[in-house]
């Protein structure tokens, strides 16, 4: 008897490509996904090019010219940059914005610290929640409108404030008038609206500080003042970074405010510079000379945005 050997069939070899699919499904798959994520970011894009980018080009390119929008621009080279450096009321202005700067860094980030640590306080979740409505609500009205309230409000005879200052003994106050309080007024009020959105992020970052690091501190004799400087401000280093930035930027192009309250006055005493590159293009038309100014404003933000990215390593924690 002869035994004869059986070969068992093998199945066929999937075709290649994974799960079994074949290699031109794959690439079709991959360019539609491709696509719908251009799709999506196509917005974004378009948005910065045509709003930021396109803007800042032309800009650039304007500083260089001689431009009054009724003739065509003509290349005058660096003589746009060279002015600026003749110009009194540029330096006056950049003088006040500077100032700005420095105070909004220092009273909306100080009063929004403050304000997150008292409500970050063992209240009833009812308080803490009326807290935080009442310190973020002028964040969300326009400074427009707050600035009108409180152009009335710094009226000379007719103003509360001044009320209350003769009420306790006091002489009035010419805030919207005089060089010397005028600017003191576009302090306050930028301070009063911007410090409820600093507080809040100052709230979620207290929130995200361990609790039993702290009460570990206390337990080992540690004071209030030395668990908020060793623990607390080193863990909510972040959320001053980022208020730090955000309040340097803001104040630099501050602009609304100034306009209601005091129209740059009296002469140029409360002046910013956003606000006299809004003169020089649209009221004197010098659209070159405005376009030198607004790169440099520019420039100087970015700078100090990149110095202080570059400090930021010496005291963020990043953990």
């Amino acid at each position: 008897m002869t035994l004869t050997a059986h070969k068992t069939a093998l199945p066929p070899a999937p075709p290649s490509g994974r799960g079994g699919r074949r290699p031109g499904r794959i690439g079709t798959a991959r360019r539609r996904e491709a696509l719908t994520g251009y799709l999506f970011t196509a917005p974004t894009v378009i948005g910065f090019l045509v709003f930021i980018l396109g803007p800042l080009v032309a800009a650039l390119y304007l500083s260089l010219t001689k431009y009054n929008i009724l003739t065509a621009p003509k290349f005058v080279g660096f003589d746009n940059y060279a002015r600026m450096f003749r110009d009194e009321r540029l330096a006056i202005t950049y003088g006040n914005t500077v100032l700005y700067v420095g105070a909004a860094v220092v009273l909306i980030n100080g009063f929004a610290l403050l304000f997150a640590v008292l409500i970050n306080q063992r209240l009833p979740r009812a308080l803490t929640y009326v807290f935080r409505s009442a310190y973020f609500f002028p964040y969300l009205v326009a400074l427009v409108y707050v600035s009108i309230i409180w152009q009335a409000l710094f009226q000379k005879d007719t103003g509360i404030l001044n009320y209350y200052i003769t009420a306790l003994g006091g002489e009035r106050i010419d805030w919207l008038n005089s060089s010397e309080f005028s600017k003191v007024s576009v302090i306050i009020v930028d301070t009063w609206r911007n410090v409820g959105f600093a507080m809040l992020i100052f709230v979620a970052a207290l929130q995200e500080v361990p609790k039993d690091m702290v009460e570990a501190a206390r337990m080992d004799g540690a004071s209030e003042w030395q668990v908020f400087r060793r623990i607390v401000l080193p863990m909510i280093s972040q959320a001053t970074f980022f208020n730090i930035t955000i309040t340097i930027i803001g104040a630099f192009q501050i602009y609304e405010s100034i306009i209601v309250l005091t129209r740059g006055g009296p002469g140029d005493a409360s002046r910013s510079v956003v606000m006299y590159i809004a003169e020089v293009a649209f009221n004197k038309f010098d659209m070159g000379y405005a376009s030198a100014i607004a790169v440099t404003l520019f420039l100087i933000i970015m700078l100090v945005t990149m110095v202080q990215f570059r400090l930021r390593k010496s005291w963020v924690n990043n953990e």
